[in-house]
């Protein structure tokens, strides 16, 4: 069976409308699926570039978008009462309920409800306290280590290309965001389109040098 790697961040609506959208796109298909909560921030700086929510214009279409692609494809979504946010707490937790850097669907679906569904602050200290008495974390949220799992997580992401969220790994091939979902289903399903001239042709084409 075929395994799906889901790289993803609590911060992100598109990673709360692709975990949504996901079962629905790969109807009648088989796959596992591994979650794994990384840290966006980390990939954003790495590359050197700024989160959507960081951008003046970029930030309100960001909104007005994944407000519209929620409509379109059934989902709920509210857009939360403060944004961005720290999203350190709900990933740790995530991680503290799974011993080695993976975690579930309904754990993965809770925090990213968390988030995303209410229109709530998810920094809210007592919303997060009931959110952590729901999912009765194993560990620690705050140990060495499940910090440790999260950067361990967002590493890996890094050294497979991932420069953002959501990203989908299958097959060594790097799908990003709510708009691959296509793709994927249709590398799943074997389109040797994969495996012809086109896909590495891309990785070589030539670019544009700037000075430093």
């Amino acid at each position: 069976m075929k395994r799906i790697v889901f790289h993803f961040d609590v911060i992100s609506p598109y990673s709360w409308l692709a975990l949504d959208q996901l079962p629905r796109t790969l109807m009648g298909l088989s796959y596992e699926l591994e979650l794994r909560p990384v840290l966006l921030a980390a990939l954003l700086r790495h590359h050197g570039q700024l989160g959507p929510a960081e951008i003046p214009g970029k930030r309100e279409w960001t909104y007005r978008q994944v407000a519209w692609l929620a409509r379109q494809q059934g989902s709920e979504l509210q857009l939360p009462a403060a944004h961005p946010f720290n999203p350190l707490p709900l990933l740790r937790l995530a991680l503290a309920c799974s011993e080695d850097g993976r975690v579930n669907r309904y754990v993965a679906e809770a925090v990213l409800r968390h988030v995303w569904v209410g229109g709530a602050d998810p920094a809210d200290p007592q919303r997060l306290a009931e959110l952590r008495a729901q999912l009765q974390p194993r560990r620690d949220p705050e140990s060495e280590a499940v910090k440790a799992d999260l950067r361990s997580n967002t590493e890996a992401a890094l050294l497979r290309g991932a420069f953002g969220v959501p990203t989908f790994e299958l097959d060594g091939r790097m799908f990003w965001g709510l708009d691959s979902l296509g793709m994927l289903r249709a590398c799943l399903e074997g389109d040797p389109w994969f495996d012809g001239p086109e896909w590495q042709a891309a990785g070589r084409r030539p670019g544009l040098q700037r000075p430093r």
